[in-house]
């Protein structure tokens, strides 16, 4: 094990705190970015006559460079100054949300919003990487709650908010608003990083090691697995041929797999050390938010394109059905936060089970309600779903993250960032090509328009029950092998 690069820095509770608040505000944003746009999508179909791949690129396109910038910048912020990154992607985000605003195309749009993920990969390790520093034993149980919490609302609001933007400013342009809003905010949270966060470590004279080979490889193994999703819609147009990436895929995970290997046996430090994936914690944890993050994203965008496209609700109403999700699931992250050392996995797995039947009632509300109720029906469902899926995001990062050497939190976190970013895309991908493939084929047989997109909805969210019956299968059998082996989780430190 090799020592750290740098000495931490005693800080008093009120700047661990204080920290804290500033680290959230930067994750809060972050991934309210992922679901607000979301419901602007028909806005700018409308307004820059986008096709349907693009409107995929514009959500998937900044999945998959925040998911390319999360572990060499997570490594970096490890080595170095976690606050000075934290300010370099708070300014390319600023930068970016304007260019977004203001995109007179398409095609500016998605060159916008890729410059942006690189921006959101650069300063979400540092959030995580800062958190698990500065806690430890129960006290980091508690703020993992309330990260949970806050995440969890980031992430449900976020559509009533774009919603709230495109009733502001009009149907056609409304959805410029969106990206408007990140301006202030990033200005607001670049000053409290700038005189609210202090330096948790001293300034070290070390050589930066970051594998550059390995980021090379990294780089190419994520883009060969993510593109042939990005460009899956459902239409007939889809290139069959883009599937034969996935052998790229394979190449170039087994070349990152060796190198990755070789490069450590050297004595030097890998972009990915593997050997977290022997500590089952880790592993198990990281393989359960995978699969979560699959379906959950997913989840939201299927209920706002149906509700808006199939019932015909206006944007900021389709949004609000997911408010009772976020409120629930913020009380359910911060006492999930505080029970995680007393319950440990089996608190994630009634979390798990607990949404996936809502998920099985939300369908079957969406499928059989009338169009004059059937919003509050979803509401309903999600609120239950909500209260599950607090139990999930926070306790598991506290159990995943428990046995990770505090000088790799950023890295560590990072990955399973760039598992949750990577099953975001797989997962909207799925959803979408599902829920779009329905429609091309139900349209022209003469079915009534609500019930294609009945059809559309059920095949789009099988997909988000199976990504959520995986995710509780790997939890109940780590619960199963944790109690053969007389466990108890999490560690305290």
């Amino acid at each position: 094990m090799t020592s750290p690069v740098t000495a931490s820095i005693p800080l008093s509770s009120s700047q661990r705190w204080r920290a804290f608040w500033v680290c959230v505000s930067v994750a809060a944003f972050t991934i309210l970015d992922l679901s607000k746009v979301n419901v602007g999508l028909p806005a700018i179909e409308t307004s820059l006559g986008a096709t349907s791949t693009q409107l995929q690129l514009v959500v998937s396109g900044y999945i998959l460079t925040f998911g390319l910038a999360l572990v060499p910048f997570g490594r970096l912020g490890d080595q170095r100054s976690r606050k000075a990154l934290f300010i370099i992607g708070l300014s390319l985000f600023t930068l970016t949300s304007a260019a977004c605003a203001l995109a007179p195309s398409i095609e500016v749009l998605m060159a916008a919003r890729l410059v942006q993920g690189i921006a959101a990969g650069i300063q979400m390790p540092q959030v995580m990487g800062t958190i698990q520093q500065l806690f430890t034993g129960k006290e980091r149980g508690r703020a993992f709650g309330l990260f949970g919490a806050t995440i969890g609302i980031a992430t449900a609001f976020g559509p009533t908010l774009g919603g709230l933007m495109i009733a502001i400013g009009g149907e056609t342009d409304g959805w410029r608003g969106i990206f408007w809003f990140n301006v202030p905010l990033c200005l607001l949270v670049l000053a409290g990083v700038i005189w609210l966060l202090p330096q948790t470590r001293t300034a070290s004279g070390k050589r930066l090691q970051l594998d550059p080979i390995g980021i090379v490889l990294f780089a190419f193994t994520v883009i060969s697995l993510m593109w042939p999703f990005l460009f899956t819609t459902g239409s007939p147009d889809d290139d069959p041929n883009r599937w034969w990436l996935l052998t790229a895929f394979v190449l170039f995970a087994t070349l990152f797999f060796w190198w990755e290997r070789r490069y450590a046996a050297s004595g030097r430090q890998p972009l990915i050390p593997f050997r977290m994936f022997r500590i089952p914690s880790y592993r198990n944890g990281t393989f359960v938010v995978v699969a979560y993050f699959t379906a959950i994203p997913p989840m939201f965008l299927l209920g706002t394109l149906f509700l808006q496209i199939g019932v015909g609700l206006e944007p900021v109403f389709a949004g609000m059905v997911s408010i009772g999700f976020a409120v629930a699931s913020a009380f359910s992250s911060y006492y999930g936060g505080l029970l995680v050392n007393r319950f440990g996995r089996q608190l994630v797995t009634i979390g798990l089970l607990t949404v996936l039947v809502s998920v099985v009632a939300l369908t079957i509300v969406a499928y059989t309600m009338p169009p004059e109720t059937v919003a509050y029906g979803m509401a309903a469902a999600l609120l239950v779903a909500g209260a599950g899926g607090g139990l999930v995001v926070s306790p598991n990062q506290t159990l995943t993250l428990s046995e990770i050497p505090v000088r790799e939190g950023g890295l560590a976190g990072s990955v399973g960032q760039l598992g949750q970013r990577v099953g975001t895309a797989v997962g909207t991908a799925i959803g979408l090509s599902l829920f779009y493939a329905t429609i091309y084929r139900e349209s022209g047989a003469g079915l009534e328009s609500l019930a294609v997109f009945h059809d559309a909805y059920a095949y789009g969210m099988a997909a988000v029950g199976l990504f959520l019956a995986i995710a509780t299968l790997i939890s109940v059998v780590d619960l199963i092998n944790l109690r053969r082996r007389g466990a108890v989780s999490p560690a305290s430190e």
